[in-house]
């Protein structure tokens, strides 16, 4: 087990653009997981964003596709996502997740969360 931590969340207007970062606390190693974000909007489902594997290759839900863009940075031993265009349906907890080695459709480790508020 890991714990994460992430940070950047804020409150925005449609059309901006923030920054989340995750980092795992103690002996954690990002390159180790394959390491996903997620959101949840009050009274809806948590849905997955965007997930990168050990091999940096990515993938996002549709909503999203073209405006965020995940990325790990070794080096920092951070988890970074870039969200650009923010529209209000972009609003909601985004929590970052983590999986030992390989991606698949569960993840064991994730963090308290960070709120972003997009106001139109």
């Amino acid at each position: 087990q890991v714990r994460l931590v992430e940070s950047g969340g804020g409150s925005v207007q449609a059309g901006g653009s923030l920054r989340l970062s995750c980092a795992p606390s103690g002996d954690g190693q990002v390159s180790w997981y394959c390491m996903a974000w997620f959101r949840q909007a009050p009274g809806q489902e948590r849905e997955e964003v965007a997930r990168i594997d050990r091999w940096d290759s990515s993938r996002y839900a549709d909503s999203v596709k073209g405006r965020f863009t995940i990325s790990r940075d070794n080096d920092k031993n951070s988890l970074f996502l870039r969200m650009n265009s923010l529209k209000p349906e972009d609003s909601g907890m985004y929590y970052c997740a983590a999986e030992f080695a390989r991606c698949g459709n569960e993840f064991s480790n994730w963090g308290q969360g960070t709120q972003v508020t997009v106001s139109s």
